[in-house]
């Protein structure tokens, strides 16, 4: 036997794992697996690499029964033969593991021979099916090529006669496929299944074969058509219906009798006004209106011989406007959700043209191998994707995963789960303690509902969050995919996505917000990010306000006696104390040299608050007196303007300065035509303000 045959054996005894592989450890490569959910994990990591699986039952964590479901649920049952070991030989235990796709059930104690025998002999009648299964694929994928072969080589000749770009028959089946997937969420008014669909989208490259039989001159023609051109022109979709309605064998073929319809009448019009034969409305098969739609954006938006290519949005312009003949309006309002994302959809399809040119060259490649079968080559392929992928994983520095709805499974790349220092595989992780304890259930609620809020059409979610990682916990943002079922009504599977660590980044951004909103010296918010947060404060009327300008007194002396360093740090005890009075709910904020502002909200008297705050701020800071003037406005006496109760509170504060300094006042009408303090430098802001706008 090949030691490239591995042998995965399931059981929580280490004795029992030990005797296995002894039994057949000289034929076969085995892995071992003490647990279910190891079990699980390593039939994800080797997939159909793996020979057979001899599991056990009773296992802590996840038992047998449970892989078996799982491997049921991934259908990996299929491909992988299981023997079930265990002492528990009743007849339940026995039935249910037949139930649930074992091929064999083997009870212990067991004869070491008749193990081997067993397991030799499920291996040989896996490999005769596999091989019979690969004969049979063998033919169909033959037969499928040259199909599709068939079919592009037609279409491809008549673009190359229309002295097309050689991708329009691409874009109108990306085109029809997008169109056709929009419109089956949108109503169920034509009752289109998946298959149905994939047909259509196969069926829409013959939309044009009529042309076949055009003269090149008129085809090519860089000028307008005569009328009598343009009638020979229009006869092409006739010809092309005529040409499949006359094929001797296959003309009842779903395939073909929708290549007929869309051949017809794919230049009918929903109001009637197309050709050949006048339909309008829903007489017009849904399979050419879609088409027909595809093929007018994608002759727009190309050049050809007698015009030049219209841009993404003058197309959709154009067609929506009514330029292009009238369409069905719900087929117009599928077009206009899809719009968007039409021109990154062409650019992909550009794309994967060349890697799918780069994978036909490996297939042929491949294909030179006669003893290679249709599932050895999709093997091979795999197996290099796969390498490629792991490889690329580890480089990129990212947290990829996978989770799966149904079981509940969540499964890491092995640098991710490295990155994080917890399996590669975890079952339930909405309730697993490594990944509460990682994100915290706010977290994991969160990407989930998000997933679960997405459609087909837009499946992808971002979420930033904290993650813990080596116990600090850093900024991280999770790109995620939900994954939905092909087959209707689409549901929820799962996603895939990846974490990225922003951490730094966002580090950065916050210290460059914090520098446009905060004042550097002092760290309270600078005056511009008050007065803008003040107006959304004010906005609310539940709430009383008072608005508190804080001048402190002889700064000046404190400089020249003691010096500016000093000074400054007089400037950072002040802004401490204010910290330390302000609530949560309050601003504090330097809006001058010595020059303070306090918003404070408030439901009765605001008169205890202001004097705590006065009494909390003056004192001494080394050999400095400090000393204090305030000047205080509310909402209840000069209303919710900021303009007024800024002027206001400095009005108040000139009342002080004038008094002798070292006391608040609060405004009243009598300070109406005082002197201020601060205003003019107010005002000066707002005729920059005013000429900026």
């Amino acid at each position: 036997m090949s030691r490239e045959q591995k042998i995965l054996i399931v059981d929580d005894s280490e004795m029992n794992r030990a005797i296995l592989a002894d039994i057949l450890g000289g034929e076969y490569d085995t892995i071992e697996a003490e647990n279910g959910v190891e079990g699980v994990a390593a039939i994800q990591k080797y997939g159909t690499e793996i020979s057979l699986v001899l599991l056990d039952v009773v296992m802590p964590e996840m038992d047998g029964f449970g892989v078996l479901a799982m491997m049921n649920e991934h259908r990996w049952i299929e491909d992988i033969p299981v023997i079930m070991i265990s002492s528990e030989s009743g007849s339940a235990f026995v039935e249910r593991a037949y139930e649930l796709g074992v091929c064999d059930f083997i009870s212990r104690p067991f004869d070491s021979l008749v193990v081997h025998r067993r397991v030799v002999n499920t291996i040989l009648l896996y490999a005769k099916q596999k091989k019979l299964i690969d004969m049979v694929a063998e033919q169909i994928y033959e037969k499928e090529q040259k199909s599709s072969l068939m079919i592009d080589l037609l279409s491809h000749i008549v673009e190359f006669r229309n002295g097309e770009s050689g991708m329009h028959v691409q874009h109108v089946r990306m085109l029809t496929e997008l169109l056709l997937s929009r419109l089956i969420h949108k109503t169920d008014r034509y009752s289109l299944t998946r298959q149905q669909i994939n047909l259509i989208t196969t069926a829409s490259a013959l939309h044009d074969i009529g042309k076949i039989s055009i003269d090149s001159e008129i085809l090519n023609k860089p000028g307008r058509l005569t009328d009598e051109e343009f009638t020979i022109m229009k006869a092409h979709s006739l010809i092309g219906a005529e040409m499949l309605e006359a094929m001797p064998m296959y003309k009842d073929e779903p395939l073909v009798k929708t290549a007929y319809e869309i051949c017809r009448w794919h230049h009918e019009r929903y109001d009637g006004r197309g050709y050949p034969d006048g339909l309008k409305g829903d007489e017009i098969p849904i399979s050419a209106q879609i088409v027909a739609l595809a093929d007018v954006y994608d002759a727009l938006t190309s050049e050809r011989v007698y015009k030049k290519a219209f841009p993404h949005e003058k197309a959709i312009e154009m067609i929506t406007g009514g330029q292009c003949g009238t369409f069905n309006p719900l087929v117009l309002e599928c077009l206009t959700d899809i719009a968007a994302h039409i021109p990154e959809e062409m650019g992909k399809l550009s794309a994967q043209r060349n890697y799918e040119q780069e994978m036909t060259n490996l297939t042929r490649e491949m294909l030179s191998s006669e003893e290679l079968t249709v599932s050895g080559r999709t093997l091979q392929l795999l197996e290099r994707e796969r390498e490629k992928y792991t490889f690329f994983a580890a480089m990129s520095h990212e947290i990829q995963f996978e989770y799966n709805v149904s079981p509940p499974m969540l499964t890491l790349t092995p640098w991710g789960a490295k990155r994080l220092g917890i399996s590669e595989l975890i079952m339930n992780p909405a309730d697993d303690a490594s990944i509460l304890r990682l994100l915290g259930r706010k977290v994991w609620d969160g990407v989930v509902s998000l997933l679960r809020s997405t459609t087909p059409e837009e499946p992808v979610i971002q979420y930033d969050f904290k993650l813990r990682i080596d116990g600090e916990l850093r900024w991280h943002r999770v790109i995620a995919r939900a994954m939905w079922s092909a087959d209707e009504p689409r549901e929820y599977q799962g996603a895939i996505g990846k974490a990225i660590d922003i951490h730094d980044s966002r580090m950065r951004l916050e210290d460059l917000e914090r520098a446009a909103t905060h004042d550097a010296m002092t760290g309270l918010l600078n005056r511009a990010s008050a007065k803008k947060l003040i107006a959304d404060y004010l906005d609310d009327e539940k709430h009383h306000y008072a608005l508190v300008i804080v001048d402190l007194d002889y700064f000046k002396t404190a400089n020249d006696t003691y010096g500016h360093m000093f000074g400054d740090e007089v400037l950072k005890h002040m802004a401490e104390k204010l910290r330390q009075s302000v609530r949560g709910t309050d601003l504090a904020a330097r809006i001058g040299g010595d020059e303070f502002l306090i918003f404070i909200r408030y439901q009765d008297d605001v008169q205890p608050i202001i004097a705590r705050i006065f009494g909390s701020l003056i004192g001494q800071y080394g050999d400095f007196t400090i000393s204090v003037s305030m000047g205080v406005s509310t909402t209840e006496s000069v209303g919710r303007d900021y303009g007024e109760l800024f002027r206001s509170a400095d009005q108040a504060l000139y009342s002080v300065k004038r008094s002798g300094r070292g006391q608040y006042r609060f405004y009243d009408e009598s300070m109406c035509q005082m002197l201020s303090v601060i205003s003019p430098i107010d005002k000066e802001e707002e005729i920059v303000e005013n000429k900026d706008v």
